[in-house]
């Protein structure tokens, strides 16, 4: 019996060509940030500087005290922090996510980590490192993620940076080592998860289940069901693990959802706007409308292989040779003034409201995914394209209603989510994956033609026999590589002739007329720009298709033919990239520079209350910034989860100028656009809290909600007599007082002196799970008044009142959380250990990439 034997390689070997990798990762994303690793600056990110600007109470609350603030007042008169700025002290994976970024700058981070985690991925998956390094750059680099950094996306950034490692996990538990690759798929999931961006994770479980019943129906032929459950609880107990570390964030956001506006809406619909249907009244999630508003157009989807199909971004730079310039220079515009009109040019021209760019995976992995159609294993290709027309379907959106309405009523969870197109991220995830195990079915050692009689046929000695020669399999894979570049380059043709009778109009193009723009001239552009990249996309597929031929006819070895794909996948996607995320994108100002206090501010921040509220209409819409909460306590605010109660007082009656709920709000100033009288003090504000002498009972939200267009809150409360049973409604409020004595984000205290029994309003926020209202100590039950507010009956004498946000489901979390974490560090311990004592001989089969 022949014994087979390993070579054994030197530990030094085996590591240096991953830590050559991890330095050319580090050294990828510095320079594509460069400003800010060599020049110290900051990108300037929409939804960072907003987010800061509604993080702030709580982050300088975190700093003075060393506890958490749970709850903010700083953003719609008040919210929990859960989905802003809140720490679970029980989950350790922040010392992971430390660990895998390397403490590099925020954004640095991100792109170090998208790419450290694909080559983790084809790694496990056995791809040889170069090949790996190849799918870490289309992985990292797909436009995609570059956009959504531009724009501030970063926690979606980052769950789309860890999605490789689930992905990586299930591939390794179903097709090598069950126990490795699912201590891979848990460490992946709980990195994923804890990035709390749960549309992403959504979107990955949705090709994770896709796999799934790939997988069950090859099992049922196979006759295997067993090993197939097997494995599959194994990955369910590796998925309860992830959830488990961040229970505590999960817990408390699923608390806040029911109180949302991804939540049950409680009053019926406004009238249908013409056109639209009407939500029902009982909606659990989003209005369709509301939901779908940025769909993907059906023929956008050519931005995977075309990037500038339909114009780029909604605001794109123009050359100094293009026809708008010469269109503007003709109408007499001054040079200087020309050139700022070029920097932001609406090029998009396609259906979506504003789009920061399109998705684009690549010309070259566009083609590489057509090959893997050809010659990946059949359950690999058939997982990734089913995922892929899914993810194609699903960002389709309204314009794909029979499809999609039937996913939003009926699918579980999917109508909490909008923004649809952002379900293109699944695309992104499998065509780069099959694209690079097809670079490696093409790229792989092949044995000799004949190989002698009794010698070892194993791939990896194999792969010790010498160079590739021409066999009946290198002809088959010539054969599909070429039905793979005319597939391409014929798609690329055929856009290209139906993009001759498109009109290139845009619906900003009337107004932009009016105004006397040379709109001809930016159609003619955007035009432009669709031709040249389509092009582009050409000389892409046909240079990386040469390269393989080449390899194939052994022109080239292998080291450098997979250096060459890897170079034009990074110059492909690194040139689309910089359109979009550049050096225009980046500034010398700080947060604290960012946030400047103004003239107005200042003059605000003179009164030293502790607590009153700040409407700002002077930039437009108070309820889409969140810069006025950096110093005050807002009126409104920016996030995409407000409290749905919150968000009917705004639609119903803020916007409809009702005064009097202002008040009740104790909104004491307003920052209006008079440059007379820039901001006014509101003499009808009602301060802190104040009591009341009617009660009136009303029946349902409806009922409240109208009651608001008339109340006098001064004098006058209204409650839910179906929620909250009064007995009482006549109440002595005369020569009663109450004040606020003592303030923290989630603690009031007032000091309260009632002649008589009496019926307290607070100009707080009423949120059933948390706050809790005490009388001199002991916990009495409060109730909502006036839609939105908390109320509290108060018996006759001098009382201390003090209102605590004490949520349960933050403790309960955090201890889960904790147990859920030592438990995970023990599970990769133990993966670790298994792996390093794993026989050489298995180590070695390992190499062998999933392919057939």
């Amino acid at each position: 019996m022949t014994t087979v034997s390993f070579p054994v390689v030197p530990l030094w070997r085996r590591v240096l060509p991953h830590l050559l990798a991890v330095v050319f990762f580090v050294a990828l994303a510095a320079v594509y940030f460069s400003p800010i690793v060599f020049d110290h600056k900051t990108l300037a990110q929409h939804d960072v500087v907003q987010f800061n600007g509604g993080a702030h109470e709580a982050q300088v609350y975190r700093a003075e005290t060393g506890k958490e603030a749970l709850w903010t007042n700083s953003m719609f008169a008040g919210m929990p922090t859960y989905l802003i700025s809140t720490h679970f002290t029980g989950d350790l994976s922040i010392y992971l996510h430390q660990l895998f970024t390397l403490n590099l700058p925020a954004v640095v981070a991100n792109m170090f980590l998208a790419l450290l985690c694909g080559y983790v991925l084809f790694i496990a998956l056995g791809v040889r490192p170069l090949i790996a390094v190849v799918g870490a750059v289309a992985l990292g680099f797909t436009s995609y993620n570059l956009a959504i950094l531009a724009a501030g996306h970063n926690t979606k950034s980052l769950a789309l940076a860890y999605a490789p490692l689930v992905l990586g996990g299930l591939l390794v538990t179903f097709r090598r080592n069950k126990w490795l690759g699912a201590a891979l798929f848990a460490l992946g999931l709980t990195m994923n998860v804890r990035s709390n961006h749960l549309q992403i994770t959504y979107y990955l479980l949705l090709l994770v289940a896709v796999f799934g019943i790939v997988e069950l129906v090859a099992a049922v032929r196979e006759n295997r069901l067993k090993d197939f459950f097997s494995r599959t609880m194994l990955l369910l107990l590796a998925a309860g693990l992830a959830v488990g570390v961040s229970f505590g964030r999960l817990y408390v956001t699923a608390e806040y959802s029911k109180y949302s506006n991804r939540g049950k809406a409680e009053l019926k619909p406004l009238p249908a706007q013409p056109g639209q249907a009407a939500p029902a009244a009982d909606a659990d999630g989003h209005d369709p409308d509301y939901a779908f508003h940025w769909s993907y157009g059906i023929g956008e989807t050519i931005t995977l292989l075309i990037p500038n199909y339909y114009g780029g971004a909604s605001s794109g730079k123009l050359s100094e040779s293009s026809a708008t310039a010469k269109a503007l220079e003709g109408l007499g515009v001054p040079p200087v003034q020309m050139r700022e009109y070029l920097l932001n040019m609406p090029t998009y021209w396609g259906g979506q409201p504003i789009t920061s760019g399109p998705v684009y995976v690549g010309a070259v992995v566009c083609l590489l995914f057509i090959l893997g159609l050809f010659v990946a294993d059949r359950r690999t290709r058939t997982w990734l394209l089913i995922g892929t027309i899914f993810s194609i379907m699903l960002a389709w959106g309204k314009n794909f209603e029979t499809f999609n309405m039937l996913m939003f009523n009926y699918f579980p969870g999917y109508n909490k989510f909008r923004s649809v197109s952002m379900a293109l991220v699944i695309a992104q995830l499998a065509m780069p994956l099959l694209a690079v195990l097809a670079l490696a079915r093409v790229l792989r050692p092949r044995p000799l033609a004949a190989p002698a009689m009794g010698a070892s046929t194993h791939p990896s000695l194999a792969a010790l026999s010498g160079a590739p020669v021409d066999t009946m399999e290198t002809a088959a894979v010539k054969r599909r590589l070429l039905y793979a570049v005319g597939i391409t380059v014929g798609i690329c043709v055929l856009a290209f002739l139906a993009g001759l009778g498109a009109d290139f109009a845009s619906p900003v193009d009337a107004q932009m007329q009016q105004q006397g723009f040379p709109v001809d001239a930016i159609r003619s552009d955007r035009a432009g720009l669709m031709h040249a990249d389509v092009l582009r996309s050409i000389v892409f597929v046909l240079l990386a298709g040469g390269v393989l031929y080449f390899y194939l006819q052994r022109k080239l070895s292998v080291t450098l033919a997979a250096a060459l794909i890897g170079a034009l996948t990074l110059v492909d996607l690194w040139g689309v990239d910089k359109r979009y995320l550049n050096d225009n994108n980046f500034q010398r100002e700080t947060i604290a520079q960012q946030f400047q206090p103004t003239a107005i501010d200042q003059l605000i921040l003179q009164d030293k209350d502790l607590s009153y509220r700040v409407l700002n209409t002077q930039a437009g819409d108070p309820f889409s910034e969140a810069n006025t909460s950096y110093f005050h306590k807002s009126i409104g605010g920016y996030h995409g989860a407000k409290l749905h109660r919150y968000l009917d007082l705004i639609e119903r009656q803020i916007s409809q100028n009702n005064v009097q709920v202002l008040n009740m709000l104790n909104t004491r100033y307003i920052i209006t656009r008079d440059e007379n009288k820039p901001v006014q003090r509101n003499p009808g504000a009602l301060g802190n809290a104040w009591f009341v002498s009617q009660v009136n009972k009303v029946q349902g939200a409806d009922a409240e909600m109208a009651a608001l267009g008339t109340l006098n809150p001064a004098t006058e409360a209204v409650v839910d007599a179906v929620k909250f049973p009064l007995t009482k409604t006549d109440y002595a409020a005369a020569g009663s007082t109450i004040s606020l004595t003592k303030y923290s984000p989630d603690a009031l205290t007032y000091q309260a002196n009632a002649l008589q029994d009496g019926f307290a309003v607070f100009s707080e926020i009423y949120y059933q799970d948390g706050w809790n209202a005490y009388i001199d100590g002991k916990l009495m039950p409060h109730l909502r008044a006036n839609y939105v507010l908390r109320a509290l009956p108060i018996p006759a004498g001098a009382h201390t009142v003090e209102f605590k946000f004490e949520p349960k489901e933050y403790a309960i979390g955090n201890t889960v959380s904790l147990i859920s974490s030592i438990l995970l560090i023990l599970t990769l311990l133990a993966a670790v250990y298994y792996a390093v004592k794993r026989q050489p001989a298995a180590a070695a089969a390992a190499q062998e990439p999933l392919l057939a």
